[in-house]
């Protein structure tokens, strides 16, 4: 996945993926909120050991968003990503509707996307739009769950809903 060229920092822009398709620039204040308020929650992210601040908002259909942090352990396994800690807050609230999710890390060359369990995490819940950004949010790329995950796991026909 990349974007293609050189975005002015005021801006935000979206790609597809890799797919071929050019870049388009997009004005709207909630997803540029979401982006920004998953860009602060990144300062509280506990990464003692991999240094690696990530931070996540996800933005529910009543308009209420939700952030989250990585929050690492020593027993690497117990530790929690930025998305699954966003969700569960919003979860923990009684949401289970959400319209967008945005996740903020630096990886100089790349996007820091979601991980596999965070990828069918965030499935359960509806195939909405991601937005991935590093923190100067210059570049921005736009995906969605299904684009991410497109073998999702699923019963046949979700009989445990």
């Amino acid at each position: 996945m990349r974007v293609v060229g050189e975005i002015p920092q005021t801006q935000i822009w979206y790609s597809i993926c890799e797919t071929g398709r050019s870049l388009k620039y997009f004005k709207d204040s909630k997803v540029q909120n979401l982006i920004r308020e998953a860009t602060e929650v990144r300062s509280f992210a506990y990464c003692p050991y991999s240094n690696f601040q990530v931070g996540a908002a996800v933005l529910c259909t009543d308009g209420t968003v939700y952030k989250g942090c990585n929050v690492e352990n020593n027993s690497f396994t117990v530790g929690v990503c930025a998305e699954r800690a966003a969700y569960v807050k919003a979860i923990s609230e009684g949401k289970r509707n959400f319209s967008a999710v945005a996740v903020v890390a630096f990886q100089e060359d790349s996007f820091t996307t979601p991980c596999g369990a965070c990828r069918q995490f965030m499935s359960e819940f509806g195939d909405i739009k991601v937005y991935i950004a590093k923190p100067t949010q210059k570049d921005v790329l736009v995906t969605s769950i299904s684009e991410l995950l497109p073998y999702m796991f699923t019963t046949k026909d979700n009989s445990f809903k």
